[in-house]
């Protein structure tokens, strides 16, 4: 792993987890030439997902941690995918960014600025990156919010 990518991590306090296990018929990730597929990332914490809707039950502050959360455990698996070595990361392409919300609820493109702001933090330029945050009646396991990742290595 990059020293400037876990310097920046040690500075934010993060610790990456183990990589999640698939949950069903999936894998956690592909590697297609020099693109690398994440599977939609749950916001888990010490064994908790952050359960609920955006506009009922969870506020944008929680929400955004949901996101952050999502984006610690896509930077697991990168590092699994990768050997261990985050410093082979030469791009995030896309973020797709998946917010549980009620119809009225507007901001999903805050909740996912969590994820995004994270990925910038601990990547630097490698982490600016295009995205899409949608709103979804509900996602597995309650989840309040799910984000995948394409990302381009070396």
């Amino acid at each position: 792993m990059s020293d400037q990518i876990v310097a920046r991590l040690k500075e934010m306090g993060i610790s990456l987890p183990e990589a999640a296990a698939p949950a069903a018929n999936y894998v956690p990730y592909v590697i297609s030439g020099n693109l690398l597929y994440i599977s939609g990332q749950l916001p888990l914490e010490n064994g908790k997902i952050i359960t609920g809707h955006l506009g009922k039950t969870v506020d944008v502050a929680t929400g955004q941690r949901a996101a952050e959360l999502c984006a610690i455990n896509i930077l697991a698996q990168a590092r699994a995918a990768l050997g261990g070595d985050l410093g082979r990361i030469k791009r995030v392409i896309k973020l797709n960014g998946f917010v549980a919300s009620t119809p009225d609820f507007v901001e999903q493109h805050l909740v996912i600025n969590g994820a995004s702001n994270l990925i910038g933090a601990v990547l630097g330029e490698a982490g600016k990156h295009a995205r899409a945050a949608v709103g979804m009646a509900a996602l597995p396991l309650n989840a309040a919010v799910e984000i995948d990742a394409i990302v381009e290595i070396a």
